[in-house]
């Protein structure tokens, strides 16, 4: 694929690694690249950041058809950078695509759009321990009339954001609480996908749980609202006893990349992961008789996130004495560990750009 090249005549200042947030300064270029149904995509290009330009009746603001994908570059110790599993996230994006009947991107284009952008912003990723560049590529429908039909029209985006670490005094463990009112998603809908309207339509539970002192709430399914599915807007893992169990993937849960490397990771040390149903109703006994050693939730921006504290129809339960369990400590070690090379790659998971 040609990409063509217009960089910015004002480049921006680097910001100091001890500033950084997430997600609120933006490298100086952004990719873009067009769909049409008559001609598939089109103009791949690396232009200066800046807004975008939207018709009023562009599908996107009235229907939702929209998706996205993070992920990260990560500057090793010999100053070089590097991706991790970058072919996942454009696999789901393919499959999010597909859901939203949006086009998908043959994976080798998307492949090499992606790295030819992270090379050409490289220098914006950060050095300091923690900090890495997070990628936010998006694809959305923008035909120009109201009808409710397949996308015919659509754009492709890669912006970058310089970032600091997730956890601002270290990993410190959260206080969940039970969600039993509103779902995330249902089997047969689009929560495999990761798409706008599953994240819009988890705020109200999330800004609940925040008004009672929890930092976010654990999803039960859509259907019998008795099993387990996510945490907040990530994946979750349970030690029981000798066994780790996470949800498995029905349909309504997205399927993350960071849980399925904490599997991977988890399997080949020896450890029994099961992937199954699990209901509240086993998971609260295994709260009452302290066989729940260890819980957290797994994503990109905070790879993985212990939960200290569960809270079920008003009862609360502390988690491994409310700290950071062994097994979480070492996922963390491990996977941070081979993001920023600090670590041998046994798995063939990090893509160098040169």
């Amino acid at each position: 694929m040609e990409i063509t090249v217009t960089k910015t005549t004002c480049p921006k200042e680097k910001p100091d690694s001890s500033t950084l947030g997430f997600g609120k300064i933006f490298t100086d270029h952004m990719f873009m690249m067009d769909y049409a149904a008559d001609k598939g995509w089109y103009d791949a290009r690396i232009v200066p950041f800046a807004n975008l330009s939207l018709h009023p009746a562009s599908t996107v603001l009235h229907y939702g058809a929209e998706i996205f994908e993070g992920l990260k570059a990560y500057r090793r110790a010999d100053g070089k950078v590097q991706l991790f599993r970058p072919m996942e996230n454009i696999r789901r994006l393919n499959n999010s695509a597909e859901r939203l009947c949006l086009p998908t991107i043959p994976e080798e284009d998307a492949f090499q759009v992606l790295t030819e952008f992270v090379a050409m912003e490289q220098d914006w990723t950060p050095s300091a321990p923690g900090t890495s560049l997070y990628l936010r590529p998006f694809l959305f429908g923008n035909d120009e009339s109201l009808g409710v039909h397949g996308v015919h029209n659509a754009t492709f985006v890669i912006i970058a954001s310089p970032v600091g670490s997730y956890y601002k005094e270290g990993i410190n463990p959260v206080r969940i609480m039970i969600e039993d009112e509103d779902v995330r998603a249902v089997r047969g809908g689009t929560g495999y996908a990761k798409c706008g309207g599953n994240y819009a339509a988890s705020t109200r539970a999330g800004e609940r749980a925040a008004q009672q002192g929890y930092s976010q709430v654990l999803w039960l399914d859509g259907v019998e609202r008795k099993y387990i599915e996510e945490v907040g807007a990530m994946n979750v893992m349970f030690k029981i006893g000798d066994e780790i169990v996470t949800p498995m993937l029905s349909g309504s849960i997205l399927p993350g990349i960071t849980r399925k490397s904490c599997i991977e990771v988890l399997k080949k040390e020896g450890y029994t992961v099961s992937e199954r149903l699990l209901s509240v109703d086993e998971l609260a006994k295994a709260m009452e008789d302290g066989t729940l050693l260890e819980a957290w939730g797994c994503g990109t921006a905070a790879v993985v996130s212990p939960i200290g504290e569960l809270c079920y129809k008003g009862k609360r339960y502390a988690v491994n004495n409310g700290e950071i369990g062994a097994v979480t400590q070492h996922l963390y070690d491990t996977l941070t560990g081979i993001q920023w090379g600090k670590l041998e790659d046994t798995f063939g998971w990090t893509c160098p750009i040169d």
